[in-house]
């Protein structure tokens, strides 16, 4: 029989990972919505890119990462480790990819536009949604419980995105820019996704 005792270490480090990932995910928002805005101008149809394409993506990347997330075979610490790196790999490159997207837009149609931009944002926030199902399913395998699973991974995350919200408008913009405040998000991904990679490998288990 396992010894029950690495869950119990597990926890609080899956916690505070997915705290970075609730940081840099919001931090993305911001910038990417200014970033955007920068491109196509302040107006109703950049705030409804942004935020459906943030929302919808969440919610089918949620679908698709608790359909994953319930087969116990499959090692939940890895993959998300694996989504998070996948991120942030993805942050580096959004402000460029963003700029020639705007480029190659720049005198098309709406629809043309609503199109490329909402498509963009929709690959990296599926994979943001995926996150959540898929810690939760591991954590309700640790300690059985449902409702304290989903507290404690929706509180952290929430409590980085707070974080983010606030350090991103009064600090990161203004001292390192889009391109560093993006940089700094990916960072916090590649910290958690290579983290939570370690943690499944030197712990000799699956998720």
């Amino acid at each position: 029989m396992a010894d029950p005792r690495p869950a119990a270490i597990r926890l609080p480090l899956l916690a505070l990972l997915f705290l970075f990932s609730g940081f840099a995910a919001l931090v993305y928002q911001v910038v990417w919505q200014r970033s955007l805005f920068a491109i196509y101008g302040v107006n109703i149809e950049s705030v409804t890119i942004i935020v459906t394409a943030f929302l919808l993506g969440l919610g089918l990347g949620s679908l698709v990462g608790g359909q994953i997330s319930r087969d116990p075979d499959r090692p939940a610490v890895v993959l998300f480790g694996l989504l998070e790196l996948s991120i942030g790999a993805f942050g580096l490159i959004s402000l460029r990819l963003f700029a020639a997207v705007g480029a190659l837009t720049a005198g098309g149609s709406p629809l043309l536009t609503f199109t490329m931009s909402f498509l963009l944002l929709l690959l990296p926030t599926g994979l943001m949604g995926a996150t959540l199902p898929i810690l939760v399913a591991h954590t309700v395998r640790q300690i059985q419980n449902v409702g304290r699973s989903v507290a404690i991974l929706y509180f952290v995350n929430t409590l980085g995105s707070s974080i983010a919200s606030f350090a991103t408008a009064v600090f990161l913009l203004g001292r390192l820019g889009q391109q560093g405040t993006v940089a700094l998000a990916a960072s916090c991904n590649a910290l958690a996704g290579t983290s939570a990679l370690l943690a499944h490998w030197l712990g000799g288990r699956r998720g």
